[in-house]
């Protein structure tokens, strides 16, 4: 069985307990206008190119046959008509990123138990993120059971929009899951993700009543999902998943921005500013006082 992965991320501290591995998938099923990994939302291999690598030594532009032009701020490329696996193969500064790549799980498992020890030590354990994984739930439950038999701590990142005999086998396979509820107000979900998120919020409660360990991400975006109602909304949808269900809060920030002009995208929240940590502390205080654990980005 195979699976189709962006990158393997070690050491990071941001995705669950301790330290970890976070393995991103490719492919989604919401359109997050915020999304900071935009190269993850369609499914197959994408072409990053970065423009401050470029020499413009015009190897690429050769090879494009006239679908790549070198300009004095690099290269613009026509991305409907140019193989960019064949253009982007003869740069040899490293200007194009290739994301995307197939794995089959025996190979993925032994390279995540490569930091076991790193695990143990903290606390720690293995992430699976994307994009979302649950696209690929088959592929992720066997790498999770398999990554369980070594004694791994496993954890979920999903937006959960799934139908629950999809999700179902993968959230049993792990030990916590890490829930995005992005916006509680259906019609402003609708335009911001591309989803109705009725189907997300029911399986959220399903995963609460599991007895699954959960934390719920809580993205702060100014001007999308930080009005009061909006705010108190999700608080209290957040409570009534029970005590065991935690919350952390995520403010949005800029740090994918340069990656949409590496894809040749507009960033659609380009005018839309980062959440300052003021917000954040108000919303933290306000989860403080109806008595849900809570912290603010990981």
């Amino acid at each position: 069985m195979n699976g189709f992965i962006s990158k393997i991320q070690r050491y990071s501290t941001k995705d669950g307990p301790g330290v970890r591995t976070t393995v991103f998938a490719v492919g989604c099923n919401l359109s997050c206008l915020w999304c900071a990994n935009p190269e993850l939302i369609d499914d197959g291999v994408k072409f990053l190119y970065h423009p401050r690598k470029c020499v413009k030594c015009g190897a690429c532009v050769e090879k494009s046959g006239g679908t790549i032009r070198l300009t004095d701020v690099g290269c613009v490329i026509d991305r409907q008509n140019t193989n960019l696996d064949e253009c982007s193969a003869v740069c040899y500064y490293d200007a194009y990123e290739r994301v995307g790549e197939t794995i089959a799980v025996k190979e993925l498992v032994n390279t995540l138990l490569r930091d076991k020890v790193f695990y143990d030590q903290s606390g720690g354990g293995v992430t699976f993120s994307g994009g979302d994984a649950g696209l690929q739930s088959d592929f992720f439950r066997e790498v999770a059971l398999q990554l369980k038999s070594n004694d791994v701590h496993v954890a979920l990142d999903t937006a959960g929009f799934f139908s629950w005999e999809k999700l179902s086998p993968l959230v049993e396979a792990v030990d916590l899951v890490l829930y995005d509820i992005k916006i509680l107000d259906n019609v402003q979900h609708m335009h911001y993700t591309g989803v109705d998120n009725q189907l997300i919020l029911e399986n959220a409660i399903k995963i609460a009543d599991m007895g699954k360990d959960m934390i719920v991400r809580m993205i702060l975006i100014p001007g999308v999902n930080d009005s009061e109602d909006e705010i108190v909304g999700r608080l209290n949808f957040i409570k009534n998943l029970g005590s065991n269900v935690k919350l952390d809060l995520l403010r949005h920030h800029k740090l994918g921005a340069g990656k949409y002009a590496a894809l040749g995208l507009d960033d659609p929240m380009e005018k839309t500013p980062e959440c300052s940590n003021d917000i954040a502390e108000y919303v933290a205080s306000l989860a403080k006082d109806m008595d849900i654990a809570v912290t603010i980005g990981g």
